[in-house]
Formats: structure tokens, sequence, C-alpha cells
């Protein structure tokens, strides 16, 4: 057993989700990293996982999130920017065009 153990904080009437439990509750019951809240009403909080899903595909097609770079933030929209997008020089290797001279 723990000799200090964090109480978690909140109010009555404060309703939280719970990740790891996947359930509502009054007064956070559950460490913050295992819930999204407060919200105002028991009903906002059940509806908490569809609340999510919403905002990130908001968040998602917000053209003022997207750079003119590409989807993984490359100008390219590859990974790391290289051709293939595995780090590689074109051919699969480093200095794979040959040798130079």
């Amino acid at each position: 057993m723990a000799l200090f153990q964090r109480k978690t904080v909140g109010k009555p009437g404060e309703w939280y989700y719970c990740l790891k439990h996947q359930k509502v509750e009054e007064g956070p019951e559950c460490p913050a990293k295992d819930r999204f809240g407060p919200y105002s009403s028991r009903e906002e909080a059940a509806h908490a996982m569809q609340t999510a899903r919403e905002r990130n595909l908001q968040w998602q097609n917000d053209p003022r999130w997207h750079d003119a770079d590409g989807p993984s933030g490359t100008p390219d929209g590859t990974p790391d920017g290289t051709p293939d997008g595995d780090g590689t020089a074109p051919g699969g290797g480093p200095g794979a065009d040959g040798p130079r001279g």
C-alpha cells in the first residue's frame, strides 16, 4: 500500500466520464488521466465519447489546423520527406544512386 495517495479533486455536482471503467461518475473517482470532464450534467458526461468523436472530426477537417504541407507534415506528404518515405535515398539505401565521381 502506498504511503501517500493523492485524492481526486472535484466538487459535488461535477460529472465525469471514466475512460478506464467506461462509466459516468459524480465527482472524480478516478485519476485525471483516466477521465473526461467535468461536465455540468450526468447526461452531458454520458455522451462524452460521442462529443470527443465529433470534436476530433471537426478538428481534423478544420483548415486552420492544416498547413500547406502534406498530411504527415512534410511538403511531399511522406513521413520523413524522402521520395519513398522510408528515410533512404531513391533505390532503397543511403547513397543508392551509386558512386559519384
